[in-house]
C-alpha cells in the first residue's frame, strides 16, 4: 500500500503523539477479545464495571499504559445498540486503543491540518473526537482522535494548522468519552468519505477487507514496539 511504504521511508520525522515515549514506561498489550478468559466474569456492558476492570488489569501488570486491537475481533461491543443496529454486528477494530489516565496531553505527529471535529455522544460512542488531515510526498492522509476531553474541541477550528509537537487535545473521562475507560482510539485513515468529525471506528466480517484498506495498521504512525506493523 502506497500510504504505508510512505509511513515506513519516512519513520523518523515521525513524532510522537504523547509527551512520552510509550515504548519507555511500563505498558501491557491488552486483549478485548473472547480469548481473554477474565472477560468472562465482567459485565462489559456496564460501564463502571467494566471501567474497575480496566483500571485493575493495568495495576495487575504494573502498567501505565495499555496498547492494542487492530483488527481485533472483540467480545465487548456485544449487546450494545450502536454496534449491533445493523443486520450484521460490528466488532473488528478498526485502530489502536492506548488506555492512559484522563487528561493526558495529545501531540500532533505530523504538521496537518484540523479537517473536522465533533461530539459524538452516545454510549459506546467516541465523545469528542477530532480528525486531522496531512500531507507526505503528495499523498493526503487523515488520522483520528477518539475518546476525548470536552476542552479538546473548544478552540478548534476547520482548517485551522497543526505543526508536528504541538498539543492540541487530552484525553477524556468516562463522563465525557462515551462511557469507557480513559483511553486514545487512534485510527489511521486514507480516505474520509462523507464523515466529518466521525468514522466508523469498528466494522462487520463481512466488510474487513474493504477497510482494511480505508484504514491501515496505525501503528506506522504510533511505532508501539510490542505491536505488529
Amino acid at each position: 500500500m502506497i500510504l504505508t511504504e510512505i509511513l515506513k521511508k519516512n519513520k523518523s520525522q515521525i513524532g510522537s503523539v504523547f509527551p512520552f515515549n510509550l515504548n519507555k514506561i511500563p505498558t501491557v498489550v491488552s486483549d478485548c477479545s473472547k480469548s481473554n478468559a477474565d472477560l468472562s466474569a465482567v459485565d462489559y456492558k456496564n460501564a463502571k464495571e467494566y471501567y474497575d476492570y480496566a483500571q485493575q488489569f493495568l495495576k495487575g501488570e504494573n502498567a501505565v499504559a495499555g496498547v492494542g486491537g487492530y483488527l481485533e475481533e472483540r467480545i465487548i461491543y456485544e449487546g450494545r445498540d450502536l454496534f449491533e443496529k445493523e443486520k450484521e454486528p460490528r466488532n473488528i477494530h478498526l485502530g489502536i486503543d492506548v488506555s492512559l489516565k484522563a487528561g493526558t496531553p495529545l501531540i500532533a505527529p505530523l504538521d496537518g491540518i484540523v479537517h473536522s471535529f465533533a461530539d459524538n455522544k452516545g454510549l459506546g460512542d467516541y465523545g469528542p473526537t477530532i480528525v486531522l488531515e496531512h500531507e507526505m510526498e503528495g499523498y493526503s492522509f487523515f488520522t483520528l482522535y477518539g475518546h476525548l476531553s470536552r476542552t479538546s474541541l473548544t478552540d478548534k477550528s476547520v482548517g485551522q494548522k497543526l505543526s508536528k509537537g504541538t498539543e492540541f487535545a487530552s484525553l477524556g473521562n468516562m463522563e465525557e468519552n462515551g462511557q469507557w475507560p480513559p483511553h486514545l482510539h487512534f485510527q489511521l485513515i486514507t480516505d474520509m468519505r462523507d464523515y466529518q468529525g466521525d468514522f466508523p471506528g469498528v466494522c462487520s466480517k463481512s466488510r474487513l477487507e474493504e477497510f482494511k484498506v480505508l484504514c491501515p495498521n496505525p501503528n506506522y504512525i504510533l511505532q508501539i514496539d510490542k505491536l505488529p506493523m
